[in-house]
């Protein structure tokens, strides 16, 4: 029996300082510049709200697509934005914010800027939502509009939600299984050249769904809304469609890439440009979550985080950093921001 418990032990020892034991961490995330590998995006920022400033906007920065820096000592970069930050570079090379006071309220705003530094109002856009074809059931609501600039029609999109049932005390999720994306096209961002439409011709529950161009297919990454279950296992998950035309027919989405009671999408390349990393927000506010795929149709994997061990966390943010959209930024706009805001340099907790 001691002769048993010994062997036990000593295979356990072995285990602890032998390679095998060593390697048990995931390896670090792919995509990142190796030596003699050029650079194709060098720096990126992350516009977001914070848990106990909802709606609000923040700015943090990061080089490597993986470890993010707040500025401005954590503090608002942008006093008159309230909403769920979407940010696109335009044709023009100006940059375009979109966001809107709350759900209930029923405009649309758009500000620009040259230098994502300065913003100025560009436009106020009021959807009537009654005229949406085949959904004339939609409630005055507007949730998370998101905005992509597609090269080939010379057209922006402007995504959002759109419920049709009032939720109650007995049914809260009545309210958020019917929510619909809707979408507008417009040349500007001044005028829209039509009424809204249903971007998806399934009949479930979608939230903050953003358009991405790769090669010659579209892609749509969204929020599966529905409750989940044994009947619908995919709930609450992020997900991705895809079509060869920017306005659809989308497919049914993928299985799901995320764990359930995650939203909040938003997708960077990496700085070699052969991997993408999405992430996604577990809500309320607890952490962010990574996946990794070196194309979007997949396999993707999700990476290490928020385990509180430096040398397992592949990834970090900003504690309490929530809903918001990670773009890819010049070295010299990245520099330019920490000149105006400054920088906090977060060291990964030992």
């Amino acid at each position: 029996m001691t002769f048993k418990i010994h062997i036990v032990s000593l295979v356990f020892i072995l285990l602890l300082i032998t390679p095998l034991g060593v390697i048990g961490q995931q390896p670090n995330p792919p995509g990142q510049v190796k030596n003699g590998e050029k650079t194709i995006n060098e720096a990126y920022l992350f516009a977001h709200m914070y848990h106990n400033d909802y709606g609000r906007l923040y700015y943090s920065v990061s080089l490597d697509g993986l470890h993010w820096n707040k500025l401005n000592s954590g503090k608002r970069v942008f006093e008159d934005y309230k909403g769920h930050p979407d940010i696109v570079k335009g044709p023009d090379n100006k940059y375009y914010i979109t966001g809107n006071t709350s759900d209930a309220s029923p405009d649309i705003n758009i500000w620009v800027s040259d230098d994502l530094i300065s913003w100025k109002q560009h436009a106020v856009y009021t959807p009537n939502l009654k005229d949406t074809k085949g959904y004339t059931n939609a409630l005055q609501r507007i949730g998370a509009p998101k905005l992509f600039y597609d090269r080939d029609s010379e057209h922006f999109v402007l995504t959002w939600h759109t419920p049709h049932e009032e939720g109650s005390k007995s049914d809260p999720e009545r309210y958020w299984a019917s929510q619909r994306t809707l979408y507008v096209l417009s040349k500007d961002l001044k005028t829209f050249n039509e009424s809204p439409n249903l971007l998806f011709s399934w009949n479930f529950g979608t939230i903050d769904a953003f358009i991405r161009k790769v090669d010659d297919t579209y892609y749509a990454i969204l929020k599966d809304e529905t409750y989940p279950t044994l009947f619908w296992p995919t709930g609450k998950t992020v997900r991705i469609a895809r079509s060869k035309s920017l306005l659809g027919p989308y497919s049914l989405p993928s299985d799901p890439i995320s764990p359930n009671f995650r939203e909040a999408p938003t997708l960077i390349p990496s700085p070699n440009g052969k991997v993408w990393y999405l992430y996604y927000e577990q809500y309320p506010g607890v952490s962010y979550g990574l996946s990794i795929a070196d194309n979007l149709n997949g396999p993707w994997f999700q990476a290490s985080g928020y385990t509180k061990f430096s040398d397992w966390d592949k990834y970090r943010l900003p504690e309490a950093a929530r809903h918001g959209c990670m773009i890819t930024i010049s070295k010299n706009e990245y520099d330019n921001l920490i000149k105006k805001f400054g920088i906090s340099k977060e060291e990964p907790k030992k």
